[in-house]
């Protein structure tokens, strides 16, 4: 008998979820936004090279790192977007950024089907590589240590990698 009311008690909430799910408009919009397809940007190393600067171009298109504490968004709290260095598509809003005291600028979300997650073992440990959907730039790694009150998540981005454009 226990058995049985566990079952259907299960079988509510499931159904229950779901349906508010489908009918959530806010979800659908964000099932759509993820699933949109983004024009590649798709560019030879020399035209990547005489687009960026060679740290740009060594962090970007050769998977390279900022110094920690290098470059000036670690510390940037101004309202607005941060796009991708080297295509411009938008990547993280200013309200999803905080302070880790990791020397990066940090991010608990990114807006959602811009950036593409790749698992990364190199140098001896496993990460979760980020980078961006349109031009497959090389943006940083993931992790889960970061505000247990929002994501969790901490995208721990290079500097040289992300633009900063102000809003209005």
């Amino acid at each position: 008998m226990k058995k049985s009311i566990f079952f259907l008690a299960t079988a509510l909430l499931i159904s229950c979820n779901s349906t508010a799910q489908k009918n959530n408009p806010e979800v659908s919009k964000k099932k759509k936004q993820m699933t949109q397809k983004t024009d590649k940007v798709v560019k030879t190393d020399a035209e990547w090279q005489q687009q960026l600067t060679q740290q740009q171009y060594y962090v970007l298109r050769q998977k390279g790192t900022d110094r920690s504490g290098d470059g000036g968004y670690t510390k940037h709290f101004e309202k607005g977007t941060y796009v991708c260095r080297a295509c411009e598509a938008q990547l993280f809003e200013s309200g999803s950024k905080y302070e880790s005291h990791c020397g990066w600028p940090s991010f608990d979300d990114a807006i959602p089907g811009t950036i593409d997650f790749t698992k990364d073992s190199t140098l001896g440990m496993i990460r979760t590589e980020i980078t961006c959907t349109k031009c497959d730039g090389h943006l940083g790694h993931i992790f889960d240590d970061g505000p247990k009150e929002t994501t969790g998540k901490r995208y721990c981005v290079n500097t040289s990698s992300i633009k900063f454009v102000k809003s209005e």
